[in-house]
């Protein structure tokens, strides 16, 4: 076999016993699943009648503008998952005992990262299911419909990433749970809940040209055809920048060397 598929085999390894943990640890597999679907239905039916009538000339319905938001939200709070899981595994001292043994060095946070991009795309989906139930409905196409989730899928592998870096410089599972909290409230600063038109002007301006935003009106354009401008070409932008970062930053850190909690 190749150094290549020595690599692929022992990511594989570590992607199922990821998944194991997930399974036989439900907690925040359920959380990482649930509340998006909280955040929706709060929004839509105890927020949606004040702030939907501020949106357009109050023709749009309101969940139709607001279930894009929430599907990339979905995607913000996914990242917590990784971020425990890697910490905790730093914390029992499991990975020094995986530095001692003949595997790839990246594998284990390949295997994390897949593990918590397939959690997440998980609760992607039970997002959109549960906000077709509620009356979403989207025109896409089908190509629209995969351009869609192929978006999703890029920021997903971006954020946990990321969450990986921060689960290797948490000092427990419990600040890995914290760190990544800005990116969980990012989108409401955005133009998740609300047209960033609506806001007061420093507010206005750092919800046009922070990340999500870009990336939540591409989603919005895609499903529901409105306008969405230059936003794709952004929205990759963000998501290839911040995917490399987060990247580089998780497998520098893990290389340093043997890490003591």
């Amino acid at each position: 076999m190749t150094s290549l598929s020595y690599a692929v085999s022992d990511s594989a390894t570590m992607l199922r016993r990821n998944l194991l943990h997930a399974r036989r640890y439900p907690a925040m597999t359920f959380s990482t699943l649930v509340m998006p679907v909280i955040i929706l239905l709060l929004f839509n039916y105890a927020f949606g009648g004040a702030l939907g009538a501020g949106i357009g000339d109050g023709s749009v319905k309101y969940i139709d503008y607001i279930a894009p938001g929430i599907i990339l939200m979905s995607v913000a709070s996914g990242g917590v998952g990784t971020a425990v899981g890697v910490s905790s595994d730093l914390t029992e001292g499991i990975v020094n005992r995986f530095r001692t043994m003949a595997i790839s060095r990246a594998s284990f946070l390949t295997g994390h990262v897949v593990g918590g991009v397939i959690q997440t795309m998980t609760s992607v989906v039970l997002v959109v299911a549960v906000a077709l139930a509620m009356g979403f409905r989207p025109d896409a196409t089908a190509l629209e419909w995969l351009a869609a989730f192929g978006l999703l899928t890029l920021l997903t592998f971006a954020l946990t990433w990321l969450a990986a870096g921060v689960g290797l410089i948490a000092r427990n599972p419990e600040s890995a749970s914290n760190i990544p909290l800005p990116f969980q409230f990012l989108p409401f600063l955005g133009s998740a809940i609300v047209p960033p038109e609506s806001m007061p002007g420093g507010l206005r301006w750092f919800a046009e040209y922070q990340p999500f935003t870009p990336i939540i009106e591409t989603l919005r354009g895609l499903l529901m055809g409105t306008p969405y401008g230059n936003s794709p070409v952004l929205a990759l932008a963000w998501c290839a920048g911040l995917g490399l970062a987060g990247y580089l930053w998780a497998r520098s850190r893990f290389q340093r060397g043997p890490v003591v909690r």
